[in-house]
């Protein structure tokens, strides 16, 4: 029970304390000033680091693939994070309006400025870049395309949005499955470097992912079996 003495009677001075920057030898340091007394804090402050592993390709062919992927993912990654953005807030705005009617008017608004915000850029994508998207929002939304247009919208309209995909080949009820898709793994590999790069800005997945579990997997053959 000592250990819950010593909390006790620290907590005051800690809350007292301040912190400034003093001087010293030509070089900044941040000092903790407590009851007035600096003393130096010598622990650096760092952001999260994600050890990733060496890239390293069977061919050439596997390393040209690589480089395309890397494009496009992160061509469309950031239409993903602004409809994860988008839909987190008119979720939380549908929570504030009780009637039916303003509900329906206030998700027809977002909709409009949605497509009228980013229509003509998606247009621009091709086939391949379109199918990334869609389990882009899988990852950022935990909900497929399919789902959220059937919600947004309506569930005939969602089945003819997504046969008119079909014919396209892209899928709108593609899930973001980096267990098993090997192709999948190498977006999300994608995606971890270009954070720790700072290329991409981070936002949480909506999915449980583990990269360095899915690492063990694909690169070192490893389960958890093994």
């Amino acid at each position: 029970m000592n250990y819950l003495k010593y909390i006790f009677v620290i907590i005051p001075f800690l809350a007292s304390a301040q912190i400034g920057k003093v001087e010293q030898d030509s070089t900044d340091v941040t000092y903790i000033i407590i009851e007035g007394d600096s003393i130096p804090k010598t622990a650096i402050d760092l952001d999260e680091v994600m050890l990733l592993h060496k890239l390293e390709f069977d061919s050439k062919k596997d390393r040209i693939r690589y480089l395309i992927l890397r494009r496009k993912t992160i061509k469309v990654y950031p239409y993903a994070k602004l409809a994860s953005e988008r839909l987190d807030s008119l979720t939380k705005r549908l929570k504030t309006i009780t009637k039916k009617r303003q509900r329906k008017r206030y998700t027809k608004h977002v909709q409009k400025y949605i497509e009228g915000e980013f229509s003509e850029e998606l247009k621009k994508l091709t086939r391949t870049e379109g199918q990334i998207l869609v389990k882009l929002i899988h990852r950022q939304t935990g909900r497929t395309a399919f789902d959220l247009v059937k919600e947004l919208r309506n569930g005939w309209r969602a089945f003819w949005y997504n046969t008119t995909a079909n014919v396209f080949d892209i899928k709108l009820k593609k899930e973001y499955d980096p267990w098993n898709d090997k192709e999948d793994y190498l977006i999300e590999d994608i995606l971890q470097r270009n954070f720790q790069s700072g290329r991409l800005e981070r936002q949480k997945s909506a999915l449980d992912i583990d990269f360095y579990e899915l690492t063990d997997k694909w690169v070192y053959n490893k389960t958890e079996d093994n």
